[in-house]
């Protein structure tokens, strides 16, 4: 059997568990890859890219995890408050929600925060990056839907809502959003930043993740996942998927499979092959495995093609604690993915910084 992807999942009990998913000719198995106590308190957010995981829980820390060597990273101090949020951009930068209503950005090169911003008066409840990196949307418990212009690091545009929205979510193609507020999703064309559509669920929102630019996969706090087309605004399909509340929803494409990840209090991680042509058909189970812990979060981790991680990236475990500044000084807002690259000489006799094209030498003195 072949070792197509990994699982991660944190939960209550602060414990991060990690399968590893093997395809088979008739179902899939999941193979413990490692279990491990994360946190002092109960995880609340994971997020993964091709070559990190990241985990955030009440404990107000970031946990970094090197999934190509299989090793704990370091751990990022900034937030004061339960880490709402994570969502990778590429393999270049991560972003980071949480209570104190501060949105920040990491380098994953040094992993130092870029950018602080105090993005919400309330907890920051949600992040999610367009497809570009140009544009980010958070909600927040001041019932605001805000859009941030990454390249320069500002404010582009707030939306009063009348309640406070959790979750929002750019489709794949970045030409719209979705708005979850507690059981009702508004569906956002970015030309116009208007509502274009509204369905509703039950019970309440706990996790969606698009299927496709046209059909969401949306799980509340009952055992059943549904399908929407967000072009008709219709549920196309709905199945049983847990005896419990799903507490949280992945996908990605395996070859030409469409997999659905969900993870619930059950205990269960399963995996659905959904067909998108014959979307309304319920998804055939691949494989699922008992944790036996009560899940809160889920993220799927795939390896990037041989090679792609740059050598820049290899660093050393670093704990990083950014200042408390809310925003940096105006001289430097265009400077937000901008970083001071330093390239150690092997010989470990000088340091070159460069910085704007710029470059100094400094000898190492001898003590």
């Amino acid at each position: 059997m072949d070792s197509v992807l990994e699982l991660v999942a944190g939960s209550y009990e602060q414990i991060l568990f990690g399968y590893k998913v093997q395809k088979g000719e008739k179902e899939w198995t999941l193979k413990a890859e490692f279990t491990h106590h994360a946190h002092t308190a109960s995880l609340c957010a994971v997020a993964a890219n091709e070559r990190y995981i990241a985990t955030g829980s009440k404990d107000e820390t970031i946990q970094l995890y090197d999934m190509k060597n299989k090793k704990e990273h370091g751990v990022l101090l900034h937030h004061n408050g339960t880490i709402s949020c994570l969502e990778f951009y590429g393999a270049s930068h991560l972003l980071s929600g949480a209570e104190d209503g501060l949105l920040c950005v990491w380098s994953t090169r040094k992993w130092e925060c870029l950018k602080s911003i105090k993005a919400h008066r309330g907890q920051v409840s949600f992040v999610s990056v367009h497809p570009s990196g140009k544009l980010a949307l958070s909600v927040g418990t001041d019932r605001t839907l805000r859009t941030w212009n990454l390249i320069d690091g500002r404010s582009a545009f707030i939306k009063n809502i009348k309640q406070s929205a959790h979750i929002v979510m750019w489709s794949p193609a970045g030409d719209k959003y979705v708005v979850v507020v507690n059981n009702k999703i508004d569906i956002y064309k970015l030309e116009t930043a208007t509502v274009i559509g509204t369905f509703s669920c039950p019970m309440r929102i706990s996790s969606i993740t698009f299927l496709s630019n046209s059909v969401l996969a949306v799980a509340g706090d009952d055992e059943v996942v549904r399908l929407f087309d967000t072009d008709s605004q219709k549920c196309v399909c709905e199945f049983v998927a847990h005896e419990n509340r799903v507490k949280s929803l992945d996908s990605c494409t395996v070859g030409d499979l469409c997999v659905l990840v969900s993870a619930s209090n059950d205990g269960f991680i399963k995996l659905w092959n959904v067909s998108l042509e014959k979307v309304t058909e319920p998804p055939a189970l691949l494989g699922m495995v008992n944790t036996t812990a009560r899940l809160t979060c889920l993220s799927v981790w795939q390896p990037g093609p041989q090679g792609e991680c740059s050598a820049e990236q290899d660093v050393q475990a670093v704990t990083s604690q950014a200042s408390t500044t809310a925003t940096e000084p105006k001289r430097r807002k265009k400077e937000i993915f901008t970083e001071e690259v330093i390239v150690e000489d092997p010989s470990c006799t000088k340091r070159v910084k460069t910085q704007g094209g710029e470059k100094k030498k400094k000898r190492k003195t001898n003590k």
